[in-house]
């Protein structure tokens, strides 16, 4: 059995302490729907950084890199915001300098352009060839990657009114614009005609795929995959939009209302 990886499974423990010890600080809990969608944050973080996935990348899998950078970017964000009560974080804004930079970071198009700058620049063969060969930059950047997800997200699921969330238009078009710097980062590396990060052609390289073929997949993980799953978030926040402008719509601009305001004018 591999063993697991310090790091890791010192930073998942971490924050399932805090999480813990803040509910019993506070002496609040956190609501059943809560607590599991932060396990599952855990969960993913532990997938993507001390399972199989991890063996396959450090392995020259560079498919399995870039799910683990979908799944720190794109799903354990979302599941941290949703796992995170009001309450939980409310005490962290009490500064007033706290309160204006955590606006700033959370601005929408401020958490925009910090998640996909982070995204072209850890891309990029040098930045890439850094970290799959620097263990502390490695850690690092799947940090980063993290923090910026979660930023991204914000504007879209923010547990406080005090750092709201976009109205349901804006975050359609939010959702929407995500995908174009997506496209923007894996259409190149799944478009090109050699191996543009030299680590992969070092070695024995996992799953019979040749270092090319798996370059290729990777990029469409992230072109397509990624596309797919933003697509699917765009249309549950359309539905939900849909849905909250048909119950707010005024009695009198529904059917049944203005036939009985006929029959009763008439």
């Amino acid at each position: 059995m591999e063993e697991l990886h310090p790091s890791v499974v010192v930073g998942v423990v971490g924050l399932a302490l805090l999480y813990a010890g803040a509910a019993v600080g506070l002496r609040r809990r956190a609501s059943a729907r809560q607590a599991v969608a932060f396990i599952a944050a855990l969960a993913t973080i532990f997938v993507a950084l001390d399972g199989p996935v991890d063996r396959i990348a450090d392995g020259r899998g560079f498919a399995a890199h870039m799910l683990q950078h979908l799944l720190l970017g794109l799903v354990m964000p979302p599941l941290l915001l949703l796992g995170l009560p009001d309450w939980m974080l409310r005490p962290l804004l009490h500064r007033h300098a706290l309160r204006a930079f955590a606006r700033f970071l959370t601005h929408p198009i401020v958490a925009f352009a910090l998640y996909n700058s982070f995204l072209a620049v850890i891309h990029t063969p040098p930045v890439f060839e850094w970290m799959v060969r620097d263990d502390a930059a490695h850690i690092v950047m799947h940090l980063g990657l993290m923090v910026a997800g979660t930023l991204v997200w914000w504007p879209l699921l923010s547990p406080l009114p005090e750092l709201p969330r976009l109205p349901y238009p804006a975050q359609t078009l939010y959702m929407f614009l995500l995908l174009i710097p997506m496209a923007a980062v894996s259409a190149p590396i799944t478009l090109a005609s050699q191996v543009i990060y030299p680590w992969y052609l070092e070695g024995p390289h996992p799953g019979g795929l040749t270092p090319l073929a798996d370059q290729v997949l990777g990029g469409l993980l992230m072109w397509v995959g990624a596309g797919l799953y933003l697509m699917c978030v765009f249309s549950m926040m359309f539905f939900r939009w849909a849905q909250r402008e048909d119950r707010d719509e005024p009695p009198a601009g529904r059917p049944l209302a203005s036939a009985r305001l006929t029959r009763v004018i008439s």
